[in-house]
């Protein structure tokens, strides 16, 4: 299994309620093919570098898991037939990413503490 983080940026039309549904919509997609969750991360309504679909600001989310590679096909493809998403982008992390990723975690966990 391979370690993996997708970055996916969702319409500013959207309610926050709207909004999570969606998130654990794509979260259940990765969990049914057998994908561990290993973190998740809203980063809110964020204003974006140049407008997409002339939108210029939109719901971004972080998903950290561990999964075999055809889940992650399975997952871009939900995101494809979504129009909620604006843009998508999928990243298998080497071993610097995961322990960076984890050093992240971890500092995360610590303030919230």
């Amino acid at each position: 299994m391979n370690q993996y983080e997708t970055v996916f940026i969702l319409t500013p039309v959207l309610s926050d309620e709207q909004m999570k549904e969606t998130v654990a919509k794509f979260v259940k997609v990765l969990t049914d093919k057998g994908a561990e969750i290993l973190n998740e991360e809203i980063w809110g309504l964020k204003k974006m570098a140049y407008p997409i679909q002339k939108k210029s600001t939109g719901f971004y989310t972080l998903v950290e898991f561990k999964a075999e590679p055809t889940v992650v096909e399975k997952l871009e493809t939900a995101f494809r037939r979504d129009e909620k998403v604006i843009r998508f982008l999928t990243t298998k992390m080497d071993k610097f990413g995961v322990a960076y990723a984890e050093k992240r975690r971890n500092k995360k966990a610590n303030k919230e503490a």
